[in-house]
């Protein structure tokens, strides 16, 4: 049996990893300046982590939502306490797309609406809503265009959100706090406190993705918090579970549950929460807001010195490096020959970078390095 071939891949077999570094099967060691798509976010196979995982996987690792899971109460219980959304409600699902899939549906079900305001370049997912309100044809099947109803509007473009606004039957606009895929662009803050004004002149439900700029990602708990409004729903992934599949939604109380209107059968099981749990208990215990915060001052000013970068775009961790040319070879020597690993974006001159939230300056130091070597 053949896998169904949907990525280009490197040819490296990971076989082990430790903090913000990963080993191949002849044990070469790479710097990982990319987690996986922004999932690591305490560093691979953290001690804590570990744990937690191990002893509830020796106690019961699953069952389904139709019995008290209490370990479900102790997460958000955590959650609470470092999000900013104390008052608000809890669903877990078990990945990006997945929360958004369900923040769609359930902004719709409270308005009684259809259609959504979507931003250009946004990234929400590959499944059947989150497609629709995603900036990228390529990905999308017929069955998706077929019955998709989102108006696409320039990011910080006021006349084109208020016009958008104007149009009937809008039941949400969902927005990321830093756009990821779509290359690093970001609401100002004035953008975000008009678009909660609308959305509350309109009665249209706000949903900000943090599935990638969520969990001190970019110093902040969320990234919108930088503004100081409050979502509506806030979806989030990624560096939720640091590896473990989770995700979930948080949720305005105004926005009433009712038996049927959500359901999932893996979402918030015993070992996700666990996963769950240990990453909040490092975020908080280990200073890492600090951190963040620290290298992106730290590392802003050493990529300053090299003349050959023409912008640095998103904050903290959640990093583009923009070039005036493709970055794909770039990023291939900065792998087989520097071994680091970066990612891309939809613009193909960004270099971007998603370190687990633990890197260091020295781990750091040598990425500035090796990008001056590579740069020669």
């Amino acid at each position: 049996m053949n896998l169904f071939n949907v990525y280009p891949r490197f040819d490296i077999a990971l076989v082990k990893a430790k903090g913000c570094y990963v080993f191949d099967a002849d044990n070469e060691k790479y710097l990982d300046l990319y987690g996986g798509h922004g999932v690591i976010s305490v560093g691979h196979n953290h001690p804590v982590h570990v744990n937690a995982i191990s002893k509830q996987l020796n106690a019961i690792s699953f069952y389904s939502n139709s019995v008290d899971i209490p370990i479900q109460e102790k997460y958000a219980e955590k959650l609470s306490k470092v999000s900013g959304y104390a008052d608000y409600n809890l669903f877990l699902c078990n990945s990006g797309a997945e929360a958004n899939e369900n923040a769609l549906k359930l902004a719709s079900f409270h308005t009684k609406k259809s259609k959504v305001i979507a931003f250009k370049n946004g990234f929400h997912g590959r499944t059947s809503a989150a497609l629709n309100v995603t900036d990228n044809a390529k990905i999308s099947a017929p069955l998706n265009k077929k019955g998709a109803d989102t108006l696409f509007v320039e990011m910080n473009d006021t006349k084109g959100l208020q016009k958008a606004f104007e149009t009937e039957d809008i039941c949400a606009a969902i927005i990321e706090g830093v756009q990821g895929v779509g290359g690093l662009d970001e609401p100002t803050p004035q953008f975000l406190n008009m678009l909660r004004n609308l959305c509350d002149e309109y009665k249209v439900v706000l949903i900000l993705d943090e599935i990638q700029s969520g969990f001190l990602r970019t110093g902040k708990f969320f990234a919108h918090q930088a503004s100081e409004i409050k979502a509506d729903i806030i979806s989030m992934a990624k560096g939720m579970g640091n590896g473990f599949p989770m995700g979930g939604i948080l949720i305005h109380p105004k926005i009433k549950a009712s038996y049927g209107l959500l359901g999932t059968t893996f979402g918030g099981n015993y070992l996700a929460c666990a996963a769950g749990c240990a990453v909040l208990d490092i975020l908080s215990e280990e200073n890492i807001a600090e951190n963040v915060q620290n290298l992106d001052t730290w590392i802003r000013k050493e990529l300053k010195s090299i003349p050959q970068i023409k912008k640095v775009k998103g904050r903290g961790l959640m990093l583009g490096i923009e070039f005036d040319f493709p970055i794909k070879e770039l990023r291939t020597k900065l792998l087989y020959d520097s071994k680091i690993f970066t990612g891309a974006s939809m613009n193909p001159n960004l270099l971007r970078i998603l370190p687990p939230l633990t890197v260091t300056q020295a781990d750091l130091s040598l990425f500035i390095q090796a990008l001056k070597q590579q740069l020669l």
